[in-house]
């Protein structure tokens, strides 16, 4: 499962709106997925961390599933 609530932490302490990103090329229907924390694009994440001058880290992390949950 992905996570982006370091993205957003990311935008609040560097004082970046999803108006920006906007701006910058990121489209609405990718900011809803990334809200949904579903999937987007490698492209995307590199975006992001160019936009946001960040590592991915600071953008997205990876919380294993737990067994028997659907995908």
């Amino acid at each position: 499962m992905y996570d982006y609530s370091p993205l957003w932490q990311t935008m609040r302490e560097m004082g970046i709106t999803t108006y920006r990103l906007i701006k910058e090329g990121i489209d609405k229907k990718t900011l809803s997925n990334l809200q949904h924390n579903k999937n987007v694009t490698v492209l995307t994440l590199e975006k992001l961390c160019t936009i946001l001058n960040c590592s991915v880290e600071n953008v997205v992390r990876i919380v294993p599933e737990e067994k028997g949950e659907e995908a």
